[in-house]
């Protein structure tokens, strides 16, 4: 039987010691079947050989039925002697390619893997798939050590074999493995422990369905999500990150934290959503389209940073990209004191990087900077701060637009060559955008921020000139418009 991704969505493990009294194995697995496990495994550690058989050749037939791969656990006899689809072996079982060779090329043989240099041991062992876990606490496997989130979803972009995650997982709290990449997952009491074996199956495959396919690893476009104020001007803020992201080549999703009445020329009036309406947007877009890269930008209460670090860190995002606004280019106040207390100890720790220009860096830092070794020191002391990488904007007339990229190991410059446009609006936003967008690509630090300075410099280059003061960019410089 040749293995599909899709077979592994919900992936059925038997355990007789959760059957209910008068329920068989047989009948309660085709419950299980009826509501819609896509595989099975045969996993029943007291049973002797001879039982595993008996067992095995019950079961065999619905599998059939059901269009179901049959799996056997540990054992690769038993599989031979019934025919069943393939095998699952552990790390301290028989090795894949053993069972490769006793089965054959046409059986299923899965493995465990609890860490990306087993997976990929596995991939080139001729493994089918991989289980990995334990990713929550398991009953039937009280000794087991918990897989961290993060190590799950980097075996899952190291290889492209399919990957199931198992250990304690239940309908209420696998939409936390959201933006893993796994493939499916496997599951033993919540279903033949269920009150409605049918019912619970039928659920639980389709929360998994929505987790499975809020991050795939095969997803031709790139995604990128801005959490920041709108701008009603269209130069900054939401409006420009979205413009940036499309302009780059990734899909733009965004999440308000702020509507705000302003043009030009300045910030007339600022309207904060609620932390919880926050939140509610947060989860809307993790749990459908995962953002390969996040942006945040202007964020003005506490109580919304707050709101915003619970919900990343909850669903492991990835790649974060802060800019920490707090005076708007017209010098408009757009962060309370308080609110800067908490981004600095609060969001700036979980970011990959910050993009402070020469202000933010003197508030950051606690310390004035006025020449390109004043922005050196003050770049190494915010990251030994915070423990994130820094690019400290030159411009505000300190040296020719000349960025500082500060990250472990040391510092580069990337040169720039003032453009003399006063139309400046959203140049913040513009390139913390476009560095998301260029890391949701998968390039490197390095060659994501000289990539979006390239796209800065471009669209300020193309002398855009609209509004009474500081006007916006050209964000879609390069479209030539004609359709």
């Amino acid at each position: 039987m040749k293995l599909k991704r899709e077979d592994l969505l919900l992936y059925a493990i038997t355990d007789r010691s959760w059957l209910r009294k008068g329920g068989s194995l047989a009948s309660v697995t085709e419950e299980i079947l009826k509501g819609g496990a896509t595989c099975l495994q045969l996993r029943e550690k007291a049973a002797g050989q001879e039982e595993m058989v008996r067992l095995a050749r019950e079961l065999l037939p619905l599998c059939r039925a059901y269009g179901v791969p049959l799996i056997i656990n540990d054992n690769v006899e038993v599989c031979r002697l019934v025919d069943a689809d393939g095998v699952h072996v552990g790390q301290t079982d028989m090795a894949v390619r053993e069972a490769r060779a006793i089965l054959g090329p046409d059986k299923i043989i899965g493995t465990s893997a609890h860490n990306v240099a087993e997976a990929k041991a596995a991939a080139a062992a001729g493994a089918d798939y991989i289980g990995c876990g334990a990713v929550f606490g398991s009953t039937t496997k009280g000794d087991a050590s918990l897989l961290a989130r993060e190590e799950l979803a980097r075996i899952c972009r190291a290889v492209s074999l399919p990957a199931v995650a198992i250990g304690g997982i239940h309908r209420d709290n696998v939409e936390r493995l959201v933006g893993t990449g796994i493939d499916g997952v496997a599951v033993i009491s919540d279903l033949y422990a269920a009150g409605d074996h049918e019912e619970e199956t039928r659920l639980l495959k389709e929360t998994v369905r929505r987790v499975v396919s809020s991050y795939r690893r095969d997803r031709a476009m790139r995604t990128a999500l801005t959490i920041a104020g709108s701008d009603s001007s269209g130069g900054a803020g939401i409006q420009a990150d979205l413009k940036t992201m499309t302009c780059n080549g990734v899909y733009g999703m965004s999440a308000i934290c702020a509507l705000t009445a302003q043009n030009t020329t300045g910030v007339a009036g600022i309207l904060e959503v609620s932390p919880s309406f926050l939140a509610q947007q947060l989860d809307c877009v993790f749990t459908d389209i995962f953002p390969d890269a996040v942006k945040t930008g202007m964020v003005s209460s506490s109580g919304l940073i707050e709101t915003i670090v619970e919900r990343l860190t909850y669903y492991g995002a990835r790649n974060l990209v802060v800019d920490p606004v707090m005076v708007a280019t017209s010098g408009a106040r757009l962060i309370s004191e308080e609110a800067v207390e908490t981004l600095k100890t609060r969001l700036l720790p979980i970011a990959t990087l910050i993009t402070p220009n020469i202000p933010e860096t003197e508030v950051l830092a606690g310390r004035a900077v006025k020449t390109p070794e004043d922005m050196i020191e003050a770049a190494r002391a915010i990251y030994e701060r915070y423990g994130c990488a820094v690019l400290c904007k030159g411009g505000h007339q300190l040296n020719d637009a000349n960025d500082l990229l500060y990250r472990e190991g040391g510092y580069r410059w990337f040169e720039g060559k003032r453009i003399h446009n006063s139309n400046t609006h959203g140049t913040g936003c513009t390139l913390s955008s476009a560095i998301a967008s260029n890391l949701a690509k998968g390039m490197e630090l390095d060659e994501a921020v000289l990539h979006a300075k390239a796209y800065l410099s471009g669209a300020l280059a193309a002398m855009l000139d609209l509004g009474a003061g500081s006007g916006p960019m050209n964000h879609a410089f390069a479209v030539k418009g004609e359709y």
